[in-house]
């Protein structure tokens, strides 16, 4: 079984939910059959939509960097980083590490090409920064997918804030199942739950929608690497 290190803390709860959704897919009879995890969990991580959406802070990117390579020296062969957004700076991580880095974007983006196929349109429920920098466009485009954003941007993003400050709650639930409905009433029936506050509420999709979330996808990376796969 082999060590994933974990750069968390983007935010605490979605790290959190991480590692208890590891533990559950593993068909474990005690506790040596479960997957060895090292977590940095860094709330202290730059703001990525401060940096991203405002233009304002300090660059994620060395703190993240300074993560990884923390968690390679104290003995872990792979990385994965539940936070869609900050995988703008995966570049950076990757090339600071010999270890492989589990990438959630890429993954996912496989993965909803084997669900919505050659051509299929996506909707992408994330924040707005993952649509300013283009993140899953690059990745879905490279399937073969068209990408739907929502149209209200700012209120999933006040959506993203309040589980932050809050955790899942009735606004923000409400802001994704609308912008969720709005997909699918331009074709998406296929959506990407990508943005790990939205991992905390899932289950407020839309009825009719084939709901994907990125975080389910970087669990079975992180199984799968551990166990050898």
């Amino acid at each position: 079984m082999r060590t994933v290190g974990i750069l968390g803390g983007m935010g605490p709860e979605a790290t959190v939910l991480l590692m208890q959704k590891v533990i559950a897919a593993v068909p474990a009879t005690d506790d040596a059959d479960h997957v060895p995890l090292l977590v940095d969990q860094n709330p202290q991580v730059p703001s990525r939509i401060a940096r991203l959406i405002e233009g304002r802070g300090e660059d994620p990117a060395p703190v993240l960097v300074a993560m990884a390579e923390r968690l390679q020296a104290a003995g872990a062969t792979a990385l994965a980083m539940p936070c869609n957004t900050a995988h703008h700076y995966a570049g950076e991580i990757e090339a600071a590490v010999t270890i492989p880095f589990l990438d959630m974007v890429a993954a996912s983006a496989r993965r909803a090409r084997a669900i919505a196929g050659q051509g299929g349109r996506v909707g992408l429920l994330a924040s707005p920064a993952v649509a300013r920098v283009g993140l899953f466009d690059r990745a879905l485009a490279a399937e073969g997918l068209e990408v739907l954003h929502p149209e209200d941007g700012p209120a999933l993003l006040s959506a993203i804030r309040s589980i932050k400050a809050e955790g899942p709650n009735g606004a923000a639930r409400a802001a994704l199942l609308a912008a969720s409905r709005a997909l699918l009433d331009k074709g998406a029936q296929v959506q990407l739950i990508a943005c790990t506050e939205f991992s905390l509420i899932p289950e407020a999709t839309a009825p009719g929608t084939t709901a994907l979330d990125t975080l389910d996808v970087l669990v079975d990376e992180i199984v799968g690497f551990a166990r050898g796969a």
